[in-house]
């Protein structure tokens, strides 16, 4: 059984249901350490005062903000709790939405929300229940780690689901952050109906067991052969950018390989 990572209160109207949050996601991948170059040494990182150069215990250390100048200013956790009293143990729903009005880019992170004791029972599928009929999510706002998160929630397979959202701000300006996006671009009509068509060749449903991390696989098998000595394998290298020329030819080609694909089944 998993433990909780945030325990607290959703609340919507003058409803209140006492809830879990739960990881809803967990990566499978090597766990590599630091070594010395040339040695079975490892190295470790430490927290060392500057001015002293002596290791500091985790349980001595505070947090100081830059004023500017090189000044800081000193602040512990009791009065960083302090400044919004409740809020770290406060799920609040301010609005409920359709899910698809969010932006993909907007979401950041999983969870499952869970009903926290006997007495959130029935608040809590009463909730779902409404919300899995209605079809909304309903976006809320909460403090976890130091920091507020915005959230959406949502009803799926018999539970609430949390995303955590980036606020507006976060999101950076694509036409800021990339100065060669192309602007209109002349493409013949062939070449539109190719690539559509290419498109639709390709398109199937969305099935997530379909998909495996390749590149962990091969970086096990990495670590398999170095361990029994073995020469390891490499992979292909990337494939070239397409000749501007080729372009057509390339489209006509990838929508008979995805014929292909597509008529051999899986």
């Amino acid at each position: 059984m998993a433990r909780a990572i945030w325990s607290g209160a959703l609340s919507f109207g003058l409803v209140t249901v006492p809830v879990q949050l739960y990881s809803a996601t967990a990566e499978h991948r090597p766990v590599f350490h630091q070594f010395a170059a040339g040695t079975a040494d490892r190295v470790r990182n430490q927290r060392v005062n500057e001015r002293t150069g002596d290791e500091v215990d985790y349980s001595d250390i505070v947090k100081g903000a830059d004023t500017g100048g090189g000044g800081h200013v000193m602040v512990g956790q009791d009065e960083l709790d302090s400044v919004a009293p409740g809020q770290s143990r406060s799920l609040d729903i301010h609005t409920f939405i359709d899910l698809d009005e969010i932006d993909a880019i907007y979401f950041n992170k999983t969870y499952f929300l869970g009903p926290s004791g006997p007495e959130a029972t029935r608040p809590y599928a009463l909730l779902r229940d409404a919300m899995g009929d209605s079809g909304k999510a309903a976006i809320a706002s909460f403090v976890m780690r130091g920091r507020e998160h915005l959230a959406a929630v949502r009803a799926d397979s018999g539970l609430l689901v949390l995303e955590t959202l980036f606020f507006a701000d976060e999101v950076r300006d694509p036409h800021a952050e990339i100065g060669d996006l192309p602007g209109e671009v002349q493409v013949s009509g062939q070449e539109m109906r190719m690539a559509c068509q290419l498109v639709d060749s390709m398109t199937g449903p969305w099935t997530p067991s379909d998909y495996r991390d390749t590149y962990t696989d091969r970086v096990n098998d990495l670590i398999e052969a170095k361990k029994d000595e073995k020469e390891p394998q490499p992979a292909a290298g990337p494939p070239a950018a397409t000749n501007v020329t080729d372009l057509t030819a390339a489209l006509r080609a990838s929508v008979d390989a995805a014929k292909k694909t597509k008529g051999a089944g899986p």
